[in-house]
């Protein structure tokens, strides 16, 4: 069964530039470190050889890593979805009922998730529990300090920062 990923045209893109600097700088990079360091001899001590023998392993393992995403993929676009439930690409506030504070997180797919900046992945447990809920929805969830509860203030979609201007 093919998991899909489903992930915003930012988060695509954001792949795809991974790939190609991988693909056409990084890996080739190597490969002439590799060259170079062959030139020095003996490969039973020769240090810079194994340690770009092992930097290519890495590129490699990540570029098929990346291919497996890609080909899952499904660009969806949050803005065409309605959001009168929690869905991919909602902006869920919401309010600790022990200590009033609100949080508010949007969910995006895996390779976009920052949960820093609030956008919490698809797949991650907190987002698996929100998912199809509606405003007013009291929901509690585990997290590493305890169970806590919370009340959904507000669902909606609102166009998604990916990354914070510092």
């Amino acid at each position: 069964m093919q998991k899909i990923e489903p992930m915003t045209l930012f988060g695509y893109e954001k792949l795809q530039a991974e790939v190609k600097d991988l693909k056409e700088v990084k890996r080739p990079g190597v490969v002439k470190a590799i060259e170079e360091a062959l030139e020095h001899g003996d490969l039973k001590e020769n240090a810079e050889y194994h340690a770009a023998k092992e930097m290519q392993k890495h590129i490699d393992d990540r570029l098929a890593e990346l291919q497996e995403i890609l080909g899952n993929s499904q660009i969806v676009d949050p803005c065409e979805l309605a959001h009168t439930k929690v869905s991919f690409g909602s902006t869920v506030v919401m309010t600790n009922m022990d200590t009033d504070e609100e949080v508010t997180y949007t969910i995006v797919g895996g390779c976009e998730s920052n949960p820093d900046i609030g956008l919490i992945s698809f797949n991650s447990p907190l987002a698996k529990q929100l998912l199809g809920r509606e405003e007013g929805d009291e929901v509690k969830f585990r997290l590493p300090g305890g169970e806590k509860e919370f009340e959904i203030d507000e669902v909606k979609y609102q166009e998604i920062v990916f990354e914070c201007s510092e």
